[in-house]
């Protein structure tokens, strides 16, 4: 498999990829959609003691760009996936020079980069347009948010390898959806929450990479523990939506 033949593949699956108005709204508009809403609320523009002096917006960027990772792992890549092998064109490209493994690459380096140019805009609107200051560790901010997004693609390819017909994959990326919501901060910044809570949180892999994201946003060091906590979640998942994985 020559790279000319995979960079043509990748351009494929974008194409396809921009013939999804759906999957274009909800992995690239609608985690900054979210953060617009949410910093129209007055209050969630003004200082919050529980918080630290910081403001409610202040907090839901790091949210946002979870957001965004979590729409692309769970919601628009594992139907795709499975789709293409109930439709057998997994197993017609074993027989051709373009290997299935090929066409699973570009749809983790479509979906990745996605998500990481939704999180980008979601930082950009946020500083320009409710003055959030940009992160104060940049590298600690850019190897949290690569791993989180590692762990993202790991778990939407988990439940790809889980499910056998595209239905299926809606079915279970929904069900894994709400658990990922809560624990990245969606409805109750992990900030916010009771200590307890927050220390379990802390251990699921999007409550981990809100930990890490919200550090560096201060311009502290994401921490050991919460990016171990990512990187065992990317190899755990990863090495079992392998051992499972069909191509038909």
């Amino acid at each position: 498999m020559t790279t000319a033949a995979a960079r043509t593949v990748l351009r494929t699956e974008i194409r396809l990829f921009g013939r999804e108005p759906a999957a274009l709204f909800w992995v690239m508009a609608s985690p900054t959609v979210l953060l617009v809403i949410l910093g129209s609320i007055p209050s969630f523009r003004e200082p919050a003691a529980e918080l630290g002096g910081r403001r409610v917006i202040d907090v839901y960027v790091p949210v946002s760009v979870l957001f965004a990772l979590i729409m692309a792992g769970l919601q628009a890549m594992p139907p795709v996936l499975a789709g293409y092998r109930e439709r057998g064109i997994l197993r017609r490209m074993s027989t051709t020079p373009v290997r299935p493994a090929t066409l699973l690459t570009a749809q983790l380096v479509l979906h990745g980069g996605a998500a990481l140019l939704s999180a980008l805009l979601a930082i950009g609107v946020g500083r320009l347009a409710f003055g959030v200051a940009l992160p104060a560790a940049p590298a600690g901010y850019l190897l949290a948010l690569l791993l989180a997004t590692g762990c993202a693609l790991a778990i939407g390819a988990a439940v790809c390898a889980v499910s056998r017909t595209q239905k299926i994959a809606t079915a279970v990326g929904s069900a894994v959806f709400f658990p990922s919501m809560f624990t990245a901060g969606v409805w109750l910044p992990v900030q916010s929450m009771p200590d307890t809570l927050r220390e379990i949180v802390g251990f699921s892999p999007y409550g981990a990479a809100s930990t890490a994201l919200d550090a560096a946003a201060g311009g502290g060091w994401p921490g050991w523990g919460p990016l171990g906590v990512m990187a065992v979640w990317t190899v755990a998942l990863t090495a079992a939506a392998v051992r499972k994985f069909r191509w038909e």
